[in-house]
């Protein structure tokens, strides 16, 4: 019987690239959409899921429960970006992105948790960002996001040990994804003390994602980890230098790694 998987965000970039390719692989993959109907071409089915509603979601786990039985990997996949000076990110802004990026996750663990202690067996793969691992410049709000999932799935791995249950996360790199387009762009606001250096680290950001590696990447990297008995606590997929930065970052005084990502982003 091949295993059941639920991928929230499974109908664009990096989702769609492991739907697609675990489907190929035989498993069975139901994807999830605010708006599955407006998508087309879709080679897995698309269940209707919006991250920020509990209702949505419980509705969705119970739909594939129905039509599968069972719930055997669960890929929290779907997140927004955001960008800007957090002074002047609007603060419903800021919540939507927590909604989305964390909150979300966390409903979407709750709904299947207590389908996988039945089954006394599960996968859940949280995909969190190398962005999480540090304060970055006018990405302060998305890396703060990521970060607190990545310390959700430390803890709930331990709690949920004694079930069968494996958490991982998986944080990736800069990837070609349409992921700019949905971002959240706090507007460069003519005038501001942020106007010049926030509106270059915008064009250095999207360059970065427009030259990103190919989704398929996390796809395979995705296949693996559920291929592995032990998944360990973390994974980083991507270029050598931007996991390279998590090491740094580990390794150089807080003021130095500050200067270094200063540098960078020439702030």
């Amino acid at each position: 019987m091949s295993q059941v998987v639920l991928i929230t965000g499974g109908s664009s970039g990096i989702g769609k690239s492991i739907g697609e390719f675990l489907h190929q692989k035989g498993f069975t993959v139901y994807g999830t959409s605010r708006n599955p109907e407006k998508v087309t071409g879709s080679v897995f089915p698309l269940i209707a899921l919006d991250v920020r509603n509990a209702e949505s979601i419980q509705a969705a786990v119970a739909e594939i429960i129905t039509k599968s039985g069972r719930v055997d990997v669960v890929i929290n996949n779907a997140g927004v970006g955001i960008t800007g000076p957090i002074e002047e990110i609007p603060t419903d802004e800021i919540k939507n992105n927590f909604e989305t990026n964390l909150f979300g996750p966390i409903e979407v663990m709750k709904a299947v948790l207590p389908h996988m202690r039945n089954q006394k067996s599960g996968l859940i793969i949280n995909i969190t960002s190398i962005a999480g691992y540090m304060g970055l410049p006018y990405r302060g709000i998305y890396s703060a996001s990521k970060g607190a999932l990545e310390l959700i799935t430390e803890a709930l791995r331990m709690e949920t040990k004694q079930f069968g249950i494996k958490i991982t996360n998986v944080a990736p790199g800069d990837f070609a994804t349409n992921i700019a387009a949905g971002r959240y762009h706090a507007p460069v606001i003519k005038g501001s003390v942020y106007e010049v250096p926030y509106g270059n680290t915008l064009n250095e950001m999207n360059t970065h994602v427009d030259s990103g590696s190919n989704p398929e990447e996390m796809a395979g990297a995705i296949y693996k980890i559920i291929q592995t008995p032990n998944p360990k606590v973390h994974y980083k997929v991507g270029a050598f230098m931007q996991k390279f930065s998590i090491v740094l970052k580990r390794a150089l005084p807080d003021k130095v790694y500050e200067k270094m990502l200063m540098n960078h982003y020439k702030l």
